[in-house]
């Protein structure tokens, strides 16, 4: 939290015996500098004054000179003054916290506008994934690898998207299944290649959605704004790591190089196998449930946005390498 840089430094492992116990002493481990308040055994409060905020109020709270959006789990009065133990939206618990009633503001249009909270601040969601790397990310761009090409892109058998043990729960509709299956066949069977660039590319693809939600809901909310930002980000560094079967390597070459990215180039049937691999991905992503809720409803509603689109977005014919190599002699 604070600039975010400092985010990463902190342990996000925290365990619920750190916060029961800070939230039954008003002592905390990772406090607020900001609003540091000395642990003292509680008074009780005036019955003449009033706390301006309650438990399970919406909140703007003040975290090292940046407000986030929080809500307050409980209230206490200390030294004459009201002081809130709130957690962050978005946030692991164990970033909840004691702060003062000089680090609260309340939960408007216009505290969000002025502290710049929409500005400035991303989701808990955004920042992670766009400071995560896929799993493997040593592995060189371009390289070849020698696992089976089950391992090194999409089984066609993954039917649903989610292992057992993980909260990230969401299936890959029938129709979308079956052309993970073909694009198997295709691919691994028949020696065959889509051929690239693809149009519409990813990039393309999530423009589209984008204008999508913006005919449907007249705005495009900053969470999914930065949901959208991070499936780029997850797709152009997964791609050359997990999303390629061995006999696509080649193409990936000669085609992705310098400053060019795979969102541009490859289109429908690779972010698709991206959605495969998402829970694998994500699966150590510490996230409040909200924001889990929040992220698992995105991908759903793009996945049915690729599914209404099926016939436009995907490719009806795969080509031979031969076949590609005369057309560009």
């Amino acid at each position: 939290m604070g600039s975010h840089s400092n985010a990463a430094e902190k342990d996000e492992s925290a365990t619920e015996t750190d916060t029961t116990t800070r939230r039954g002493s008003l002592s905390v481990t990772e406090s607020n500098t900001d609003c540091n308040r000395d642990a003292l055994p509680l008074p009780p409060p005036p019955a003449a004054d009033v706390s301006q905020f309650e438990e399970g109020d919406k909140v703007l709270a003040n975290h090292k000179g940046c407000f986030y959006e929080a809500r307050v789990l409980e209230v206490a009065f200390k030294e004459n003054e009201w002081n809130y133990y709130v957690h962050y939206i978005g946030w692991n618990k164990s970033w909840d916290e004691w702060i003062g009633h000089d680090c609260v503001l309340k939960h408007t249009e216009e505290n969000l506008e002025k502290q710049g909270v929409k500005q400035g601040v991303k989701s808990a969601m955004a920042w992670r994934v766009s400071k995560m790397k896929p799993r493997c990310p040593n592995v060189a761009r371009g390289r070849k690898r020698k696992q089976d090409s089950v391992d090194t892109a999409v089984s066609p058998t993954e039917e649903n998207l989610v292992p057992s043990d993980n909260l990230l729960t969401f299936n890959i509709p029938p129709a979308l299944r079956k052309q993970l299956t073909d694009d198997c066949k295709f691919i691994t069977q028949m020696q065959k290649l889509v051929e690239l660039p693809r149009s519409p590319s990813v990039d393309d693809i999530l423009k589209k959605y984008t204008d999508s939600k913006m005919e449907k809901h007249g705005r495009l909310s900053d969470s999914v704004e930065e949901i959208l930002k991070g499936l780029r980000c997850y797709f152009d560094n997964a791609l050359p790591v997990m999303l390629l079967y061995n006999n696509e390597r080649k193409q990936y070459e000669e085609t992705v190089s310098g400053d060019v990215s795979p969102s541009s180039v490859y289109g429908a049937e690779h972010l698709l196998r991206l959605f495969v691999k998402l829970p694998e991905l994500l699966i150590h992503v510490k996230m409040a449930e909200e924001t889990l809720k929040e992220l698992q409803d995105e991908f759903v509603d793009i996945l049915r946005f690729l599914r209404n689109n099926q016939s436009s977005f995907f490719v009806s014919t795969y080509k031979a390498v031969e076949e590609m190599e005369k057309q560009e002699t």
